[in-house]
């Protein structure tokens, strides 16, 4: 009899926390768009802020009870021992049993709850949630790992371009709503690590390759994602967006982003975070969505450089489906953490040393602190068709990969039959065109003049940084946020970008150091001691 008392008494506080729940509702966002039409940054006028493609209630259905229990009982209780806390502070935590990796889980969906489904706050950095992620956690559990560098029971979130099997990757484009696929190689990668795949991220549609002068953020399936440190103020940088905003908000432990040029560490100094941009090769991209093959890569978007090492070493591999792939050595922690900046020659920008008073600050931190600091003036050197390279790129490899990852139930199988379907209801799928869609189609190339075109832009994107390379016989230079991530990407260079502090408007912004081909070592050496002496990052007010 007590029993069954008990029981009902428990039936009616789920019950209770379920009413209490609040679900989502569309509203008339017309007032919003309007305001911000007089924003002066053309990018932030936005003609779209809710997805119109996407049920956000999806986010949270099947973790209702869940998600209300554990508001009401132990999301206080643990938040300041998350909330921006280091994979390590994190594991320590979980080994000493102060929480578990179930609890963790739970924590960021309730956290998803409390931020996106506010009206006042929400910030559509999520896509899709995977369904099964407090079951899986509940299998970490059985086997807490004594490693506090290891990426197991952590959970994840990926990139709306990454392929996870179980959830749509849709690269944020209507047409792709049904794109089920297996998992990429390095989603095989982190689920053998334990990493937990929380869900996917809202990204610039088809990865900023789609539309011009849209705006950061954007996608039919997602939204327009929304900065946190000023919302429909800032910008969010892209197109890993989503990626960004949902890591800097905690609402993930860490997050994975892809980029083509910038889009790693476009998103990351735009939301005070650590982005690493690898050489291509390094992690595969197989069964991700791309725009170039000569170009693209994934890596971790992370609060903290030792986050992004333990990502890091997770995700790299050789993979034979990847023609760029090589054999990479992990990442060394050891030598990562005795780093000193006095162990390192690091070239800067004139110009922006002499315009901009934040780099300034922060390259006399850098020396102040030992590291040998050497002036260069920026290269008159130019990269001639480099968006000719990824219209030629992607009409090819999105073909491929319809071919080889693509759900073959697709409405859609190559750049023309997209632009078709979106032209169906363009107020919905397409509401800032898709012009730069449109030119891929426009004329080719023969394949001689595309093998000219990327060895003339190889040549100079090397000759650009080997020039100061060779002659001041630097470990690095160092720029601003993706000013150079175009250099980067012809020259297959690794970027590192580390908040480096805000702007008077309250703007993130990141020092990124750009290093030699395959050298990602040095750098997260360099950002690790950087980062120790600097300490700019800060969470947002949410």
């Amino acid at each position: 009899m007590k029993k069954i008392i008990l029981l009902v008494l428990l039936l009616s506080i789920i019950s209770c926390s379920q009413n209490n729940l609040k679900r989502w509702v569309n509203y008339d966002q017309s007032s919003e768009i309007i305001e911000n039409l007089e924003n002066k940054n053309q990018r932030l006028r936005y003609k779209r802020i809710q997805s119109m493609s996407n049920n956000k209630n999806d986010l949270i259905n099947g973790f209702e009870d869940e998600i209300s229990i554990f508001l009401k009982t132990r999301y206080d209780k643990i938040k300041n021992l998350i909330i921006e806390k280091s994979i390590p502070q994190i594991q320590k935590s979980v080994s000493k049993g102060k929480f578990s990796y179930y609890e963790l889980t739970l924590f960021y969906l309730s956290r998803i709850y409390l931020i996106e489904f506010d009206k006042e706050e929400y910030l559509n950095s999520i896509i899709s949630i995977n369904k099964n992620a407090l079951s899986e956690a509940k299998l970490r559990d059985k086997n807490i790992t004594p490693n506090v560098n290891s990426i197991y029971g952590i959970p994840i979130l990926l990139k709306d371009n990454v392929g996870f099997e179980g959830l749509a990757t849709t690269a944020g484009a209507y047409s792709l709503r049904d794109n089920f696929t297996k998992d990429a190689y390095i989603v095989e990668k982190l689920k053998n690590s334990g990493a937990i795949i929380l869900g996917k991220t809202n990204l610039s549609e088809w990865a900023n390759y789609f539309c011009l002068g849209c705006p950061n953020g954007y996608s039919a399936m997602g939204g327009q994602t929304l900065n946190p440190y000023g919302r429909k103020k800032i910008d969010t940088g892209g197109s890993s967006s989503g990626s960004g905003v949902a890591t800097t908000s905690n609402l993930s432990s860490v997050s994975i982003g892809s980029e083509t040029s910038g889009s790693i560490l476009s998103p990351s100094s735009s939301n005070s975070l650590v982005g690493m941009k690898p050489t291509i090769g390094s992690v595969s991209r197989s069964g991700i969505i791309p725009i170039s093959s000569s170009l693209d890569t994934a890596g971790p978007m992370t609060k903290f450089v030792i986050d992004n090492i333990i990502v890091m070493n997770s995700i790299i591999g050789f993979d034979k489906n990847d023609p760029y792939s090589y054999k990479k050595q992990p990442i060394n922690l050891d030598l990562v953490k005795s780093s000193d900046l006095s162990n390192y020659r690091l070239g800067y920008y004139s110009n922006y040393y002499q315009n901009d008073s934040l780099y300034r600050t922060n390259i006399d931190l850098l020396e102040l602190n030992g590291a040998k600091v050497v002036e260069i003036n920026p290269k008159n050197i130019s990269l001639p068709n480099f968006r000719k390279l990824l219209d030629e790129d992607m009409r090819r490899d999105l073909l491929k990969y319809f071919n080889d990852y693509g759900n073959e139930n697709l409405v859609v199988n190559d750049i023309k039959s997209i632009i078709n379907y979106n032209s169906l209801d363009t107020i919905n799928r397409a509401p800032y065109g898709q012009e730069i869609f449109k030119s891929i189609i426009k004329d080719t190339m023969s394949e001689y003049d595309y093998k000219l075109m990327k060895e003339k832009l190889l040549f100079n994107g090397n000759k650009f940084f080997d020039l100061d390379y060779n002659k001041y016989d630097l470990d690095a230079v160092i720029s601003i946020n993706n000013y150079h991530a175009s250099y980067a990407a012809v020259a297959h260079n690794p970027c590192l970008t580390v908040p480096m502090g805000f702007r008077n408007d309250n703007s993130p912004a990141g020092l990124t150091f750009i290093g030699a081909s395959k050298n990602e070592q040095i750098l997260y050496e360099i950002g690790y001691a950087f980062e120790q002496v600097s300490k700019k990052r800060r969470k947002p007010n949410n």
